[in-house]
């Protein structure tokens, strides 16, 4: 079961989910839309390596946009926090069809957020060809699902994200790892 728009504002008004800021006008039919943040990451080394941390640069997006680069990986993030604990919602975040038809692919690798998690979502932006982006752009729409069964919340290392994150998948590596 998807949650319609009008059930999107219940559930945002009674607590079930948050959304902050809400705001009504970016309820569609069957889901949310949610707005690019003002901070951008990119990867400062040419190889990214999955044991370690990779360094990055940051960006602020002024008045005049930023334009992507094809070739690049963007780290964005919504300006809204996303999140419930409640009724089994489950958010998946897609982008927008008309940032789409720009060449701009927005969250194309990890769109399911985890029950329990709150914060900004970290967006992964690739763009086909230059684009220029601005803050407050509406980038992406979540859809909440209806999960059925026993839940465990999100403990996870991104929960309360504030701005975009870059991959900490290095701290999922334990002991038993081998590294070459």
């Amino acid at each position: 079961m998807i949650l319609t728009g009008p059930e999107i504002t219940s559930a945002s008004q009674d607590g079930r989910l948050r959304i902050s800021p809400f705001t009504p006008t970016q309820v569609n039919p069957n889901s949310y839309n949610v707005r690019l943040g003002g901070t951008l990451l990119t990867y400062t080394d040419q190889v990214l390596d999955t044991h370690r941390p990779n360094p990055t640069r940051r960006t602020e997006i002024g008045d005049d946009g930023h334009v992507l680069q094809p070739g690049e990986l963007y780290l964005g993030h919504t300006l809204e926090e996303v999140g419930s604990d409640f009724f089994f919602f489950v958010p998946l975040l897609f982008g927008r069809s008309s940032v789409g038809r720009l060449g701009l692919f927005v969250e194309i690798t990890a769109p399911i957020g985890d029950i329990g998690f709150h914060g900004q979502w970290t967006l992964m932006l690739t763009p086909t060809r230059p684009v220029r982006v601005y803050a407050g752009m509406k980038i992406g729409q979540i859809m909440f699902f209806v999960s059925e069964g026993a839940i465990d919340l999100y403990e996870g290392k991104y929960q309360a994200a504030s701005g975009p994150q870059p991959s900490t998948y290095w701290r999922d590596l334990d002991a038993t790892t081998v590294t070459s």
